[in-house]
């Protein structure tokens, strides 16, 4: 059986030296590969064809048949690796601290092992019936989190 470390060792020097980097590998019964790619600026589909090619060369369909997708993570995956975190720093993400509420915010830094969020929220002053805009920083370790996606917008 073909296992993930061997399609790591096979992937991650071919990515070595360009902005492509592994975010997954996952191998499952019937060698079916499942391979989730990203960048540091953004994955096309010729970066996700060329490492399935350069993986494809390097396994023998002779010796052992297997299945292969090369994949960018989708907008429904969640962060996984603090590079994925640093590439997405000034966008709004929502984080769902372990044991909490989600939270929504700009992610405006990342530094070891955590994140920082700037939320934005409507308060009401006190003593009127007006609200105001109120930015409060928050900060997590990343391995307090369950999860972090990237929010989509249509605005």
């Amino acid at each position: 059986m073909i296992t993930a470390q061997q399609i790591r060792d096979i992937a991650e020097p071919f990515l070595e030296g360009t902005p492509g980097f592994l975010v997954d590998v996952k191998v499952s019964e019937g060698n079916a590969i499942r391979v989730l790619l990203d960048n540091d600026t953004s994955t096309s589909i010729e970066d996700c064809m060329a490492l399935s090619r350069h993986i494809e060369s390097n396994l023998d369909r002779e010796a052992e048949d297997y299945s292969l997708d090369v994949m960018s993570p989708g907008l429904t995956e969640p962060l996984a690796l603090d590079r994925q975190y640093r590439k997405n720093i000034g966008r709004m993400v929502q984080v769902k601290p372990t044991g909490a509420s989600k939270v929504e915010g700009e992610l405006t830094a990342v530094g070891e092992g955590e994140i920082e969020l700037t939320i934005r929220e409507k308060r009401r002053i006190e003593g009127r019936k007006a609200k105001e805009w109120v930015e409060e920083k928050m900060r997590w370790q990343i391995q307090d989190l369950d999860w972090t996606k990237v929010t989509i917008s249509f605005k």
